[in-house]
């Protein structure tokens, strides 16, 4: 008997998935900064990615960029990546978006923001052993309530917490995060 590989299929509906929130997020966002990232991954990796886009159209979660009265931007250091990053992650169950966004933002880095919609909607590509497939990134653009820091991640994957007035070397997604920054 031979097994049948529906990795195809599964990209296939991760595809359809994620077009239609991204058609529902720039229907109910107006003036959103768009990006597009591409990214060669294992085949394993690849099959966990499509899984999680269809699910609800995000291989990442969902993010924030808060900035402070002054203008800084916080920032997470992930242990994984090893990089500064925007606070954010998966979505819980039924979960908004922006609730996600919320939650993530109190576990990472101990603070409430203000949230003014979407900052930054990305469009991630994924290609892996002759698939492919994308997954929205949507990023909400907040104010911090306070600045005093406190990471409470359940996860253990954020080293630190800092406000920055210039993007350091190794944030990822700088050259993104600091031309929406330069505009708003």
């Amino acid at each position: 008997m031979t097994a049948v590989d529906n990795l195809w299929y599964l990209a296939d509906e991760a595809d359809q998935q994620a077009e239609q929130l991204y058609h529902d997020l720039q229907s109910r966002h107006d003036g959103i900064a768009e990006f597009t990232k591409t990214r060669w991954v294992s085949r394993r990796r690849f099959r966990t990615i499509a899984q999680r886009v269809t699910e609800n159209g995000l291989p990442y979660g969902v993010h924030a960029v808060v900035t402070d009265d002054s203008g800084a931007v916080l920032l997470v250091r992930h242990r994984d990546v090893d990089m500064w990053v925007l606070p954010g992650g998966e979505v819980d169950g039924e979960e908004s978006f922006e609730a996600a966004a919320s939650r993530e933002l109190a576990e990472e880095a101990g603070i409430e923001a203000t949230f003014d919609g979407i900052a930054l909607l990305g469009r991630v590509e994924f290609h892996g052993d002759g698939h492919q497939t994308w997954g929205v990134l949507p990023i909400f653009a907040g104010r911090a309530e306070s600045t005093a820091l406190s990471i409470e991640d359940p996860d253990d994957e954020i080293l630190q917490a800092r406000w920055f007035e210039t993007l350091p070397e190794d944030t990822r997604d700088r050259s993104v995060l600091r031309s929406w920054l330069e505009e708003s």
